[in-house]
This record gives structure tokens, C-alpha cells and sequence, in this order.
């Protein structure tokens, strides 16, 4: 039995889309980061980017359990002296409750170069409004040239 390479023709890419309201916040990442990484198809490799479009509504509604939205913490630090900052998962929830999903998902990701291309596939929005559900851009209109 032979190995087959995976070639872009053979990637076919479909679109999940995850209601988030009531479940978890790791199960609903470990979903999302197995669609995104293609691991549900039989063409997997995991240095191909095989993975599908994913599409998480309701991201407002996800549960956390224990005591996460006080303890949490998502740090950063500018790079200067002083620069260091720090915000609480109960914080990030009122303003930004995708970030939350996408910081989730980009963590369960393998730490190559394809998880940028994975991450621009997935799509977070806080209410149940889809903006793109896999539509084709509209074609823009040309306009008469003025003179």
C-alpha cells in the first residue's frame, strides 16, 4: 500500500458552524481546533493545512467553569520597562467575548507555521448575526469613469 501526499487540488474545504450557547469553553475549542486542523478527514497530514472553515456563534452565552472568569488572567507586556499588563477572563467577557474563543482555539493549535492560516478560517461572533456564512463576495460595481 502506497502513502498519498496531499495536494491543494485535493483539499475540499466545508463550513462548520458551532452555536456556543451553554457548552463549555474547552470542549467547544477542542472542536473548533479539530475542524480547523482537518482531523475529521481521511486526507489528514499534519504538515498540510487539510482543515475546514468554522463559524462560532453566540460566543457571549459559553459557560466557564469554576472559578476562571475571576482567576483567569490574559497577559501581555509591551516590550518596555513598566509595559506588563493583565486582564481578567470576567473583563474580557463584557468587552470581548470572542477573544475569549479565539485565544482558546489558537492555544489548542499545533505551534507551527499553519496556525495563522488555520486561525483565518475561524470566524467568532458575540451574538447569533453571521456576517459571512460561506457566501461569495459580491462582485464590486464598476462605476463610469469620470472625465
Amino acid at each position: 500500500m502506497k502513502t498519498c501526499s496531499v495536494k491543494a487540488s485535493d483539499i475540499k474545504r466545508e463550513w462548520h458552524t458551532i452555536d456556543a450557547s451553554e457548552e463549555v469553553l474547552g470542549r467547544l475549542a477542542t472542536r473548533a481546533a479539530g475542524l480547523l486542523m482537518g482531523k475529521h478527514k481521511p486526507l489528514f497530514s499534519r504538515n498540510a493545512d487539510v482543515g475546514d472553515f468554522v463559524i462560532v456563534t453566540n460566543a457571549a452565552k459559553i459557560q466557564i467553569t469554576g472559578n476562571k472568569p475571576v482567576q483567569k488572567l490574559y497577559r501581555r507586556h509591551s516590550g518596555y520597562p513598566g509595559g506588563f499588563k493583565s486582564v481578567s477572563m470576567d473583563k474580557v467577557m463584557e468587552s470581548h467575548p470572542e477573544r475569549v474563543i479565539e485565544h482558546a482555539v489558537r492555544g489548542m493549535l499545533p505551534k507551527n507555521r499553519l496556525t495563522a492560516k488555520m486561525m483565518k478560517r475561524l470566524r467568532v461572533y458575540a451574538g447569533d448575526a453571521r456576517l459571512s456564512a460561506g457566501q461569495p463576495k459580491k462582485a464590486k460595481s464598476e462605476t463610469a469613469p469620470k472625465s
